[in-house]
C-alpha cells in the first residue's frame, strides 16, 4: 500500500511540475506513462473488498492529488493525442476542472 501511496503523490508532482514547465513535453509523457503503468500493477496488488477502485483507496489514506486521480482515470499522459489527432485537454481546461467542477 506504501508503494501506491507514494506512486500516486509522485504523478501529482509530475503533473504539477509540468504545468510549471519544469519538464518537457517529451520528459513529461515517458514519465507519466511510466508511473501510469506502476500505478495500476501496485494497484493489482491491493485490490480487494475495502479498495475497489483508486478513489477510494484515496479516500481512506487522505491522499488529495486531484490532478493524480484525473491523469489515473483518463489512462494516459496530456500529452498523448487522442483518435482524431488532438491532444485530450488543454493543461488550462485541467487546472480550470480541477478547481471548478461543474
Amino acid at each position: 500500500m506504501a508503494d501506491l501511496f507514494a506512486l500516486i503523490q509522485t504523478l501529482q508532482c509530475l503533473e504539477k511540475a509540468y504545468i510549471k514547465d519544469a519538464v518537457t513535453a517529451k520528459e513529461y509523457t515517458e514519465a507519466c506513462s511510466r508511473l501510469l503503468a506502476q500505478i495500476s500493477a501496485a494497484f493489482n496488488l491491493v485490490k480487494s473488498s475495502d479498495y475497489p477502485d483508486i478513489p477510494t483507496f484515496m479516500k481512506e489514506y487522505y491522499l488529495d492529488c486531484p490532478a493524480a486521480l484525473q491523469r489515473i482515470q483518463e489512462g494516459k499522459p496530456i500529452t498523448v493525442k487522442d483518435n482524431q489527432g488532438n491532444i485530450s485537454k488543454s493543461i488550462a481546461d485541467v487546472i480550470f476542472s480541477l478547481y471548478y467542477p461543474f
